[in-house]
């Protein structure tokens, strides 16, 4: 009788890894069938992609940018509005130039060790040559909008030292790593997109392929946890239960949060910083709200125990889970519009 149940056990566990093996094919498959070039796919050249056509166009939007309905913001010239709508466009993009290319050192490292066979180095390897694209496409962006923008502040950028070591040793808390920083990045050009407020081409070309390719690199963090965390003993699920919101809550900040020399830049008032990082009741939503996905995940793999929701909670980033990946948040009834 054990050695049945064995049996069943066994036979379950190849299943998963076929399931696993199929999924990661198709999202290679995804990568082989619908990829994108940024030489070929922007229209850099294009008169309207100049950065100084229509600058107006550079002012932040209203809908999806908590400081550009800010009236601090709005109460600003349009030719301030637009320098600094330039500057934070920019800024933004090289802080995902960064943490992609600390992605790819310590994702580099993973398929590095990974046995022959192992359809995760397949998949790796074709997001790897993806996220080199994407740095080309987001390091063109700013320099076409010529702003000396630093990307990350000085003690975030010494993150990247701890990518490779974490990869190799700790691969469950690269790969939450990993969502942390690509679901703010995600959850802000979405928001950017589906407002159907203008912007400019450059910055709607970047992130329409970004958002598009993006996704697989995030299904594929998800997928990448289903599959090892379950496999993890019981303590170390437990660490990972904690470690999780806290990485989100680092990273995340780090992500979200533009550098010190912004603020300096355009004398944005202590009050204001405050309250839009993370101050007022919206900012905090705001920022909890990129995680809902993430909750989700937590949840579906065993890592939301009651001392980990408390953790959560502690961050001030529990709250709703998404029922399906990538969900447009609805109004929240009493929330502020």
């Amino acid at each position: 009788m054990t050695s049945s149940a064995t049996t069943v056990s066994d036979d379950q566990l190849v299943a998963q890894a076929q399931e696993y093996a199929d999924k990661l094919l198709l999202l290679s498959e995804g990568s082989v069938n619908r990829h994108f070039d940024p030489f070929e796919d922007i229209d850099w050249d294009h008169p309207d992609f100049d950065v100084n056509t229509r600058p107006e166009r550079w002012i932040l939007p209203v809908s999806a940018d908590t400081l550009g309905r800010h009236p601090w913001y709005q109460a600003l010239s349009e030719q301030e509005k637009i320098d600094l709508g330039k500057y934070r466009q920019a800024n933004v993009a090289k802080v995902g130039l960064q943490f992609e290319a600390i992605l790819i050192s310590g994702m580099m490292q993973h398929v590095f060790g990974l046995a022959n066979g192992d359809p995760e180095f397949r998949y790796c390897s074709h997001e790897m040559i993806e996220e080199h694209n994407h740095t080309l496409m987001f390091q063109e962006m700013v320099n076409r909008i010529g702003v000396d923008v630093p990307g990350m502040g000085p003690l975030v950028r010494q993150l990247r030292h701890l990518a490779v070591p974490v990869a190799v040793a700790f691969p469950n808390l690269f790969f939450m790593a990993v969502l942390a920083g690509e679901e703010p990045i995600d959850h802000i050009q979405k928001d950017i997109l589906r407002s159907g407020e203008e912007v400019h081409p450059i910055m709607r070309g970047v992130m329409a392929i970004h958002v598009a390719e993006e996704a697989r690199h995030i299904s594929f963090a998800h997928e990448f946890l289903k599959q090892h965390v379950p496999e993890s003993s019981r303590r170390n699920k437990f660490v990972l239960s904690l470690a999780m919101p806290l990485v989100m809550w680092i990273l995340g900040r780090a992500i979200a949060t533009p550098p010190k020399t912004f603020f300096e830049e355009f004398d944005i008032p202590k009050s204001v910083r405050k309250e839009l990082f993370y101050g007022s009741a919206e900012a905090k939503r705001t920022f909890s709200d990129y995680f809902g996905d993430v909750r989700a995940l937590a949840a579906e793999i065993g890592l939301m125990n009651p001392v980990a929701k408390r953790v959560w909670k502690m961050l001030g980033i529990a709250g709703h889970s998404t029922r399906y990946r990538s969900e447009p948040l609805r109004a929240v009834p009493g929330a502020a519009a």
